[in-house]
């Protein structure tokens, strides 16, 4: 959340408490309005102006709104702010939400900064429930998440793992721990950079650095968001000033990466249809831009809005589950067991090389990423928004609401989930060896219209790079350290990170 620096200037304050009494008297003059003849959802106690947002303090919002929940009902009313915000917290209340009245919450909130990083409902993530979303999701569907791009994505994932392997494998020789929060993170960002710009991109760095500051800022509850009808409270905000220089860059950034490759594409001679299968995804968006045989126009700008929402729903959110899943196991040295031995036996001894053909029957492995994700979901909460007046278990959603769904506290309902806050694999033994997204209990990816398509995606490249990292290496802490007293507090924001890093030694199980 922003934060105010009062000092000793006067007129500052005097612009605060401008701010403080006009959307208190708005406030008092649209309650009545808001809430006459409607039953609406059950929430905690509110204070003017902030309205709930003091209960939220002193805890990642995911877990404060879990506790909230626990005493007010799974479908609660908060005010944030001047933004009243319906809160779903149960499996039964997400599946009336997300699959009975889908088509209803199949839009996205807008405000200030949700404009700012959804490049003004352009791209596919934050865009508005329509035509335009409809034809991006095809396309992401269709040509970008296509059986050649998928096989494409292979090699790159396999070539990115083995240099993984192979970095931790010159590590494991000497005394000095792996950082893997780093290493973890590297591999993904180099994976979809590869996947969108074909090969090594030259301000590859200068990108990722942008596109990290903009996902920082927009992690938190900011001014304009909260107070949308305060044009004081956007003056105030100093991240949201922040956010839109650093989206500036990220823009420009792309601009000049889809220009050079456009200019790249005028000069050189069109490829024939056997080369159309090393496609990069910019040049599938390119080349879509070419054709023009879309309903809409692919501008540059829809084209660059696409390309950050594919680098900001694939990189961080594999890294970080990536990273939960190697400090769980070494948490749990029976589960570590289990899942390396698993591993070994299934593949035998000698492998140099270990691919996701290999990996057909590794059925606790699986269990192991499914308990991660339903215990550290990398996207904690998702948001929707309704459309029209809609009526949720016995509760009215006036159309417009902001809804949160507490991805967080759907899997750690105790009604579903024995033991909840406990990391056992062996819950997930009961369901089939493919993934099935479709249990309202355990929604990682979300559900619905806006369910993520790159689910599968995302597994593959979880299950190929700890495959690899538990057949090559035995790992341990640094300095003996007690793998009970590692640190697994959260940092929130646009994905729930590690507070601390999570550096670990490799021991080399195998020559490599």
């Amino acid at each position: 959340m922003d934060e105010l620096f009062f000092g000793s200037c006067l007129p500052l304050a005097a612009l605060v408490a401008t701010i403080f009494l006009s959307l208190l008297f708005r406030l008092l003059a649209l309650d009545g309005k808001e809430t006459a003849g409607a039953r609406l959802p059950p929430g905690p106690w509110n204070l003017p102006v902030i309205g709930s947002l003091h209960h939220l303090a002193g805890a990642p919002p995911h877990r404060a709104l879990l506790r909230l929940a626990r005493r007010h009902g799974p479908l609660m009313l908060l005010r944030l702010g001047e933004v009243p915000t319906v809160v779903v917290s149960s499996p039964e209340a997400a599946a009336e939400v997300m699959r009975t009245h889908d088509p209803v919450f199949a839009s996205r909130p807008q405000g200030a900064m949700v404009d700012v990083v959804g490049f003004g409902g352009k791209g596919i993530i934050f865009a508005p429930y329509g035509e335009h979303w409809r034809q991006m999701r095809k396309v992401c569907v269709v040509e970008l998440l296509s059986a050649r791009q998928v096989r494409r994505m292979e090699r790159i994932r396999q070539a990115e793992v083995s240099r993984l392997v192979e970095s931790a494998a010159a590590a494991s020789a000497s005394p000095a721990a792996v950082n893997l929060s780093q290493v973890l993170t590297a591999l993904a960002n180099n994976v979809i950079a590869r996947a969108v710009f074909g090969g090594e991109c030259r301000q590859q760095e200068a990108y990722l650095r942008a596109l990290e500051a903009v996902a920082t800022l927009a992690g938190g509850f900011s001014l304009p968001d909260l107070f949308p009808s305060s044009r004081l409270a956007r003056w105030l905000s100093c991240a949201a000033r922040d956010l839109r220089r650093s989206h500036a860059r990220v823009v420009s950034i792309t601009a000049g990466i889809v220009q050079e490759r456009m200019e790249k594409r005028r000069t050189t001679t069109p490829v024939a249809d056997a080369d159309v299968q090393d496609e990069d995804l910019l040049d599938v968006l390119l080349r879509l831009q070419e054709e023009g045989s879309l309903t809409l126009p692919l501008t540059t700008e829809i084209i660059s809005a696409v390309i950050s929402d594919i680098f900001g729903a694939a990189t961080d959110t594999t890294a970080s589950t990536l990273e939960w899943v190697m400090a769980e196991l070494i948490r749990d040295p029976q589960a570590m067991s289990r899942a390396t031995c698993e591993i070994r036996q299934k593949l035998g001894q000698g492998r140099v090389t270990i691919t996701n053909a290999d990996l057909g029957d590794l059925p606790y492995l699986r269990m192991v990423i499914k308990e991660t994700l339903r215990l550290r979901p990398a996207a904690p909460l998702i948001l929707r928004a309704s459309q029209e007046n809609c009526r949720i278990m016995g509760y009215d959603i006036p159309k417009g609401s902001p809804v949160f769904i507490n991805t967080f506290a759907v899997a750690r309902d105790p009604k579903y989930w024995d033991k909840a806050d406990e990391f056992r694999p062996e819950r997930f033994a009961r369901s089939t060896p493919e993934y099935k997204w479709t249990d309202i209990e355990f929604i990682p990816f979300g559900a619905g219209r806006r369910q993520c398509p790159g689910a599968l995606f995302a597994t593959t490249t979880m299950e190929l790079t700890l495959a690899n990292l538990l057949y090559h290496f035995d790992w341990a802490l640094p300095d003996g350290a007690d793998p009970k007293a590692l640190d697994m507090s959260e940092v929130f924001g646009l994905t729930i990170r590690r507070r601390s890093n999570l550096c670990m030694l490799p021991a080399l199980h195998l020559p490599h």
